[in-house]
């Protein structure tokens, strides 16, 4: 009976699964993959393709897993992250922690010898920037957490880039600077319906500390700022005017969900504008992609 329950109590490939958050990863990976195309006139090379992701996926990985452990203890008082594996004893912290030093040093050791050695720590840096400087530091420290934080996750699009060309270039700063901007629109939408929570677990975000309507303002105000640096790349002539129609139309869309908010006659507005952040982000690299390839550069209307 005892023996049976020790078996069952063992974690399995799942909870180190779900330790590396594969969910926002991905979204980091196409991102990243997006960077790597934008990058080049032709197409990447198939390593570099595979490599590369694997590399800025196993550090994302890394820094997710010391999230899981420096958060324990919030996690338990949050719905959503209640079931968490480390937050329930599934995984203990020093076995997390092994595990993420195995990812970092995988990650990083794939990037260094068979990509670049640019790619390996500017990947490094944001793993850092995500794992120590945000989770351990900003997040308890000040309601603009996620803004000076951001940095670190709006990395992936520069680290494809940077991994086929081996430099850092404007454009793909500008593609950084699309992400930065997402950020905080994003988090706080989700912050404002999760209130309650964020305030039992004792966590300073926006919504906690100055209360809702304010910070719904502020999603208003970073969405608006958003949309203005989305139609940058085809300002500076990276991308064509495809590009230009679909940043205009999801950014109205953006607009809609965060004014609805705004307004608040919605008691799920804060998660619908949350969910269509991640829609809009998805599309608007897939468009980029598109122009990039169809148009080829920035052409008059």
């Amino acid at each position: 009976m005892n023996e049976n329950l020790l078996i069952a109590e063992r974690p399995s490939w799942r909870d180190y699964l779900e330790l590396c958050k594969p969910r926002v990863v991905a979204l980091m990976l196409l991102t990243c993959v997006i960077g790597m195309l934008l990058s080049t006139e032709t197409w990447v090379a198939l390593d570099i393709l595979v490599l590369g992701n694997l590399g800025v996926a196993f550090c994302a990985g890394a820094a997710a897993v010391v999230n899981h452990v420096v958060d324990r203890g919030i996690d338990t008082k949050m719905a959503r992250t209640y079931n968490r594996p480390v937050a329930q004893g599934r995984v203990q912290p020093r076995s997390a922690i092994i595990f993420s030093v195995a990812l970092a040093t995988l990650g990083f050791s794939l990037l260094a010898f068979f990509v670049n050695v640019l790619t390996a720590w500017l990947t490094m840096a944001a793993s850092v920037g995500y794992a120590m400087i945000y989770t351990l530091f900003l997040k308890r420290a000040t309601p603009q957490n996620i803004v000076i934080g951001g940095i670190a996750g709006a990395a992936p699009p520069l680290l494809g880039w940077t991994a086929v060309t081996g430099e850092i270039h404007g454009h793909a700063l500008l593609l950084v600077l699309i992400i930065f901007a997402w950020t905080p629109p994003h988090f706080w939408a989700l912050a404002i319906h999760r209130r309650a929570e964020y305030e039992n677990a004792n966590v300073p975000m926006l919504p906690v500390t100055h209360g809702e309507q304010y910070a719904k303002f502020h999603v208003l105000l970073y969405t608006a700022i958003l949309i203005a640096v989305s139609l940058l790349p085809y300002a500076t002539h990276m991308l064509g005017w495809l590009y230009l129609l679909g940043a205009s139309f999801l950014g109205l869309g953006y607009i809609y969900f965060v004014v609805v908010l705004w307004l608040g006659e919605k008691p799920r507005a804060g998660m619908d504008a949350f969910w269509y952040s991640i829609v809009y982000l998805m599309a608007l690299f897939a468009v980029m992609l598109a122009d990039h390839y169809l148009i080829g550069g920035n052409t008059s209307l």
